[in-house]
């Protein structure tokens, strides 16, 4: 079976279609292409994972007529003649999109190829490409139950999961950081997401000093590249008051391995992150960035707090103090944590990978 993959951009629509396609190739022997630009993350995350990588060149699309706006058509119209091109070298037997600007052509080039085309909506608040594509995809695969209704062809849609949660689940720990980690402390576990967050980044650097005392707590926090230097500048007096207590990081090769061993994590609500939380069962802390279309991490974030598993705490109402608050009277009550560890389970698809596998396979015959 061949597959071709078109999505990028973010992380959160590269990561789950690397899941993905190394279940294929290993369940199924899959010959997997990926299309993205290359200005996406897909240039650095893809063939650092051993994938073939084509790129074309696409923009997103403007809202308002303007010069932008008319280059902006003009290229997507080009990269529907290119993705043909690529289509008709690959020959896929499907064309799976997982969001971006590069799965609009691609998924349309397939369209018009005749290609079984599958796409993967990761957020509970779909995006405007994949509404659109959904009225010429064969199948729309989603993350969360109940986004079914923001499309207008509701029984193409099937409720699967995120793939990255089943690599959650089978991640091997390595030997990292967590040698210096003691089981008999809590650990609460932050990340600023691939590009960190300048908000949280303060607001952590405010509450940590008065979490680890009041609650003989241990910690990591996964600034960001960007946010290293001057976070481990401004908590290396720390660092040393709470030796192997308070671990800086500036990314870390496998969230996973650090999750199984979190009590709490406080993060941003991303749908990859999620999906990896709740297949782990991992108590959350979400802070939503504003800063995303359709709102959609609240949306996100808010599902999971509905369901007991996380507590959502709003960027403009982030504070050192209202981080600490929180995380103390979190930390300190077990029971509570166990039953957001619980309710968070029920939220997680270990198999989604599998489940989405299947709708591959019955959509390329």
């Amino acid at each position: 079976m061949r597959v071709l993959f078109a999505g990028g951009g973010t992380g959160g629509h590269i990561y789950p279609a690397l899941a993905l396609a190394r279940h294929l190739v290993a369940a199924d022997r899959a010959e997997v292409l990926f299309v993205g630009t290359l200005r996406g993350m897909e240039k650095e995350l893809i063939p650092a994972a051993g994938f073939r990588l084509e790129t074309i060149p696409v923009v997103g699309m403007q809202r308002r007529f303007s010069l932008q706006a008319g280059r902006a058509v003009f290229l997507a119209a080009s990269a529907v003649f290119a993705a043909g091109r690529l289509i008709r070298m690959f020959k896929p037997d499907l064309v799976v999109g997982t969001g971006g600007y590069v799965a609009g052509p691609v998924v349309l080039a397939a369209f018009l190829s005749r290609i079984p085309t599958v796409i993967h909506e990761q957020n509970s608040i779909p995006g405007l490409t994949n509404i659109l594509l959904s009225r010429i995809a064969g199948r729309v695969c989603l993350s969360f139950p109940g986004t079914e209704h923001y499309f207008p062809r509701q029984a193409r849609t099937v409720f699967t999961g995120n793939p990255r949660a089943s690599e959650a689940v089978s991640a091997l720990g390595k030997e990292t950081v967590e040698v210096l980690l003691r089981p008999q402390r809590p650990l609460f576990l932050c990340v600023g997401g691939s590009h960190g967050a300048a908000k949280l980044n303060l607001a952590f650097s405010e509450a940590v000093g008065q979490v680890l005392p009041a609650c003989d707590a241990q910690a990591i926090y996964i600034t960001g590249k960007r946010y290293f230097a001057e976070l481990e500048a401004k908590l290396a007096a720390l660092t040393l008051r709470f030796p192997n207590r308070l671990h800086i990081l500036p990314y870390h090769p496998d969230l996973p391995e650090l999750l199984r061993k979190a009590d709490l994590i406080i993060s941003r609500a991303g749908a990859t992150t999620l999906a990896e939380i709740t297949a782990l069962g991992v108590p959350a802390l979400l802070v939503p960035s504003p800063n995303v279309t359709n709102n959609h991490q609240e949306h996100n974030a808010r599902f999971l707090a509905e369901q007991g598993a996380a507590v959502l705490l709003k960027e403009s109402n982030l504070s050192g103090q209202s981080l600490s608050e929180l995380l103390i009277e979190l930390l300190a009550d077990g029971k509570r944590l166990k039953e957001m560890a619980a309710a968070s389970r029920t939220l997680g698809v270990p198999d989604a990978a599998e489940r989405m596998a299947e709708i591959i396979r019955k959509s390329a015959k």
